[in-house]
């Protein structure tokens, strides 16, 4: 007895020195993550991008991207003075997809955040999703919410970047938007999701012994992380999707 009491106490100690350095290191990690998209947006304000819906994009991105987003701006994003507003130098393809990943990536973090906070102010929300109906942990009634959330704001993002290019009603832009983001967003939700199954039930319940909680900067940072695996699994698709015609190069 003496024993495991022995041992839940040191355990519990050391969750306690964990806590207290992945504490910092998140604080430090949101932080550069709003100093970099502050950067942008003052940029962006003096450098539009061509597509305005862009403008957004960048600084959205910027807050799980931080200093990569920022590095990929300046070489293949930003607008030279004389340009702004009216096109520049042709990009990559490669670079080409990354915007367009990014741009389904702004919808799914914005999405994702206005859900989270949603069902920390509103619990309820959840139960409505499923909790204790359908899904035994909260979390995955979260999840659906987050979806449903990165969703809307997917498809007005990419309506706003396919109708215009391709002068189309809205009717048939909603539609358009629609085949451009959903497996787009898909992708990334998945990437995002495996990365906080693995921070939620591995890494935090097994390893620490706490729990995350929304309202905690340990939190974002392991969510600007799940963004960043979202990026790496929303890559290929939007790869195939741009060589398919089906999304518009960014």
């Amino acid at each position: 007895m003496r024993s495991a009491g022995k041992a839940t106490r040191s355990r519990a100690r050391d969750a306690g020195r964990v806590s207290g350095w992945l504490n910092a290191l998140s604080i430090l990690s949101l932080a550069v993550g709003a100093v970099c998209a502050i950067l942008l947006v003052v940029d962006l304000t003096r450098r539009p991008q061509r597509m305005w819906i862009m403008n957004v994009v960048w600084p959205v991105c910027a807050l799980f991207g931080g200093p990569i987003l920022l590095l990929l701006y300046a070489r293949h994003g930003r607008a030279a003075p004389s340009q702004a507003g009216h096109g520049g130098h042709e990009t990559p393809f490669r670079y080409a997809v990354a915007n367009g990943t990014l741009h389904c990536g702004s919808g799914c973090t914005l999405g994702d955040i206005v859900a989270e906070w949603l069902v920390f102010a509103a619990p309820v929300v959840a139960v409505w999703f499923g909790w204790h109906s359908l899904f035994g942990a909260r979390i995955f009634a979260v999840w659906a919410v987050d979806y449903v959330f990165a969703y809307a704001f997917g498809i007005v993002f990419q309506y706003f970047t396919i109708a215009p290019m391709r002068n189309l009603s809205l009717g048939r832009g909603i539609i358009a938007a629609g085949k451009a983001d959903t497996l787009s967003l898909t992708a990334w939700q998945i990437g995002m999701y495996g990365f906080m199954v693995f921070a939620n039930f591995v890494i935090f319940r097994d390893w620490i012994g706490a729990r995350l909680q929304t309202n905690t900067a340990v939190f974002w940072f392991m969510m600007q992380i799940a963004m960043l695996c979202g990026f790496a699994t929303a890559y290929p698709v939007n790869w195939w999707l741009l060589r398919a015609g089906i999304k518009e190069p960014m």
